[in-house]
This record gives structure tokens, C-alpha cells and sequence, in this order.
């Protein structure tokens, strides 16, 4: 029987699990509303943090572990992901820094995205959050 404290230590990791995955959702619906409004490259960052909080809260859920950084193709991997959602972990990784960061981007992470590309992201991230919500 766990004690008290172990009891305690599993409660908060849920209650960050779920405060996690809440505001994927978020993160979602603010990267369609982003996507619509022709503002593409904030809706691909939106995107990645979409996958990223998702994976980060299965991995609370699933492996008792919080991933530490943005690198959410190893979150992915640690959770087994099937093939698409690797492919879409892959998609989606680098844009946490390429999205926001001129040094990133090596350019104006504004003028880099179209529709198309952000189309992509956005079904890279719908199928993570979609694969995550059967996992958990």
C-alpha cells in the first residue's frame, strides 16, 4: 500500500497531467483561430505546443515521468508512438524554437509560413492530441 506521501506525490503529477492536456486544448483551438486569421506561423507554434503538452501529460499518466525540454519526438518515442505519430512529432519538433526565433529561423519566422505548411502542423498536432486521447 503506498504510503501517504507517495499518495500525495501522484495526485499532484495528475492534477499536472490534466492541467497539461486542458491546455493543449487550448492551445489548439488558439492555433485554428490563429491558422484562420492568416497569422501562420504563430498557429505552427501553437501546433507544437499543442503535441508538446499533450505527449508531456501522457508521459506524466502513462510513465510517471515529466519531460524536461521541447524535444517532443523523444516524448513520443518514450511512449511507443506509432509510425504517424512519430511522423508528426517530426513535423511539429523544431518549430518551438523556428516558429518564434529569428536566430532559429535564420530568417522572420512571419514570412517563412503559408497556409499549406500551417494546415500541415495543424493535422500534425490533431493527430497527436487525437492518438494521446486514446492512450489515456
Amino acid at each position: 500500500m503506498p504510503d501517504e506521501k507517495d499518495q500525495d506525490a501522484w495526485l499532484i503529477e495528475r492534477s499536472t497531467a490534466q492541467n497539461n492536456w486542458a491546455q493543449a486544448k487550448s492551445d489548439y483551438a488558439t492555433a485554428v483561430t490563429l491558422h484562420d486569421a492568416g497569422i501562420y506561423y504563430a498557429a505552427v507554434f501553437f501546433a507544437q505546443q499543442t503535441a508538446e503538452k499533450c505527449l508531456r501529460a501522457a508521459c506524466i499518466l502513462r510513465l510517471q515521468k515529466n519531460p524536461r525540454g521541447h524535444n517532443i519526438i523523444q516524448s513520443a518515442n518514450a511512449l511507443h508512438a506509432p509510425l504517424e505519430v512519430m511522423n508528426a512529432a517530426a513535423e511539429l519538433n523544431a518549430d518551438f524554437l523556428t516558429a518564434r526565433t529569428v536566430e532559429s529561423a535564420e530568417g522572420v519566422p512571419a514570412q517563412m509560413y503559408d497556409r499549406e505548411i500551417s494546415t500541415r502542423h495543424l493535422e500534425a498536432g490533431r493527430a497527436i492530441m487525437d492518438w494521446v486521447r486514446a492512450l489515456m
